[in-house]
């Protein structure tokens, strides 16, 4: 059974930084890429950072600049250090994992940044 478990999540001021963390347990097949969504109250869930196992990263223009994902292939975990947070920022960060047969997502952590 897959799981994925998130942590680091809280409350930070604006300008503080977090490191959030997803562990993927059960895993038996190959991950394509690992990433981190998020979704503000009222709005979409959005892409905030994607790696793939060739290495390539994407991010949201919101993040860029402030965010960096990593991984540790070992322990099947994924990182995202972000920077210079934001209100905006605000939201339920979403680990999620693609391989070729679909996707599984964490069951998300809060991220409050206060002004």
């Amino acid at each position: 059974q897959v799981q994925l478990v998130e942590s680091g999540g809280g409350l930070v001021q604006a300008g503080g930084s977090l490191r959030l963390s997803c562990a993927a347990s059960g895993i038996t097949f190959n991950i394509n890429a690992m990433g981190w969504y998020r979704q503000a109250p009222g709005k979409q869930r959005e892409l905030v950072a994607t790696l793939t196992r060739g290495g390539s990263t994407n991010y949201a223009d919101s993040v860029k600049g402030r965010s960096t994902i990593s991984r540790d292939n070992a322990k099947n975990t994924v990182y995202l250090q972000m920077n210079s947070l934001k209100p905006e920022d605000t939201a339920v960060y979403y680990c999620n994992i693609r391989y070729y047969g679909g996707a599984y997502w964490g069951q998300g952590t809060q991220v409050t940044v206060s002004s």
